[in-house]
């Protein structure tokens, strides 16, 4: 929660935002309305006339962690509503927290601002020039969010998002590019663009052709790639689903266009297994691809995420899962131990894994991997590279180079005592490395 400037008659609204950055650009959108309407924004539970909570509903550990939070705002405030993944359950929520003010699903900006005026009458009518152009964000200053769609339509059977935001509704691509314009204009330095499924983007539109400032451009993944390319900032890609035209962006990113950057999530390498989670995947495929990619863009960097423990996972399959990691080499790689989620298709598979199992092949696949980033980030030593400053302390400054989206993937520690602001780009050069992170100074 961040505190507002507004004037101290204005009523004090609360928040708490969890979730992934999806969720954090619904919370974005809400608290921008808020500003738009004249609340304010306080950074504790005392002093707010209100908190409004966006949750995730994903799985358990979230799932618990949302309802430990809505409790917490109840205890401390006692005037509270709920918004986001997990208030699609709306029973489950007010069944556990009977005295709530209002219950609302994800995308609600409408029906929460109708919920906080019910409670607290905006103290006048909205105007523009009380937000800035861009919005009123949550990240810090130098990067932002740029969600393109909402929903999905496929049906992995671990995942319940359709049942919680629906189908995929792509954003009018120059509505996408006006929002992307403001953020620039307001200094910022980087763009990570997300949705559910973000190659997907425009295929519901029937990637229709729309004008921006005089140039047609069609609601296409490869499209809206290029033409965010033009700003001449970092363009970093997030839940990219391997559809053959992704192959398409990867002359972008060779060309400087956009950052050489692909998160790609692909779950397992087992084909069993993608069937079983009804994703398609073929190992040998994905392979060659990766082969390609790396000829054309050799900076390239890949980012995925990977379930181990999945209903009927056997010894065999997880081998092959670890002689994937092997042959694809993959820079960043995240892995979950499977939780089952409440709704999703894969609670009534057969075989489910003991959770000791789980934890073991949780412990091998990080230990797998982690030799993997050793070793590619240790080729990086004696390197020059652009790094975006993050943190400036005593003695140095903690920074991402484009190989490293916030929050997720590893930093760059950057030693020395050069006059380095937040938001800065800095040239340096790689000194040393670890498993995760790299150690640079300033390039003389």
């Amino acid at each position: 929660m961040k505190p507002s400037a507004m004037p101290p008659t204005a009523p004090r609204i609360g928040f708490v935002s969890l979730g992934c950055p999806k969720a954090t650009v619904d919370s974005e959108r809400v608290i921008t309305q808020l500003r738009a309407e004249g609340y304010a924004l306080v950074p504790d539970y005392g002093s707010a006339d209100l908190v409004i909570v966006n949750t995730c509903g994903f799985i358990d550990a979230a799932i618990d962690e949302s309802l430990e939070t809505i409790g917490e705002a109840l205890r401390e405030n006692g005037r509270v509503i709920v918004t986001g993944c997990l208030g699609a359950r709306a029973g489950l929520i007010e069944d556990r927290f009977p005295d709530l003010l209002a219950v609302t699903g994800p995308e609600a900006t409408e029906e929460v601002m109708h919920a906080v005026r019910a409670e607290l009458p905006a103290p006048h009518h909205p105007f523009v020039d009380l937000v800035p152009p861009q919005g009123v964000r949550l990240t810090p200053r130098h990067y932002a969010y740029l969600k393109i769609s909402e929903g999905c339509n496929h049906r992995c059977s671990f995942c319940i998002i359709p049942s919680l935001r629906g189908d995929l509704i792509s954003r009018p691509i120059d509505g996408v590019m006006d929002e992307a314009a403001a953020l620039v204009d307001a200094g910022i330095r980087e763009l990570l663009v997300i949705s559910q499924d973000t190659s997907a983007y425009g295929v519901d539109t029937r990637y229709a052709t729309r004008f921006w400032r005089g140039q047609p451009l069609r609601t296409r993944f490869v499209d809206l790639a290029r033409a965010l390319g033009q700003f001449g900032i970092w363009v970093r890609l997030h839940y990219v689903y391997p559809y053959p035209h992704v192959d398409d962006v990867i002359p972008l990113m060779a060309d400087g266009r956009i950052l050489p950057y692909l998160d790609m999530p692909l779950q397992h390498a087992s084909a069993r297994i993608l069937k079983a989670m009804r994703r398609p995947g073929d190992r040998e495929r994905m392979l060659e691809r990766l082969a390609g990619w790396r000829e054309i863009c050799p900076e390239l960097v890949i980012r995925s995420t990977f379930i181990v423990g999945f209903p009927g996972e056997t010894e065999a399959d997880f081998e092959e899962l670890l002689d994937f990691l092997d042959a694809a080499e993959l820079d960043r790689v995240g892995c979950f131990t499977y939780s089952p989620v409440a709704g999703a298709a894969a609670n009534d598979l057969p075989g489910a894994v003991a959770d000791t199992i789980k934890q073991e092949r949780f412990d091998r696949f990080m230990q797998r991997q982690q030799r993997i980033s050793a070793r590619k980030l240790a080729a990086r030593v004696g390197s020059r590279m652009t790094v975006l400053i993050e943190r400036v302390d005593d003695g140095g400054a903690t920074a991402r180079s484009y190989a490293d989206a916030p929050e997720i993937d590893g930093v760059v520690h950057v030693a020395g005592n050069e006059p380095l602001a937040v938001g800065d780009f800095c040239d340096v050069e790689i000194t040393a490395a670890d498993a995760y992170d790299l150690y640079a100074s300033p390039s003389k």
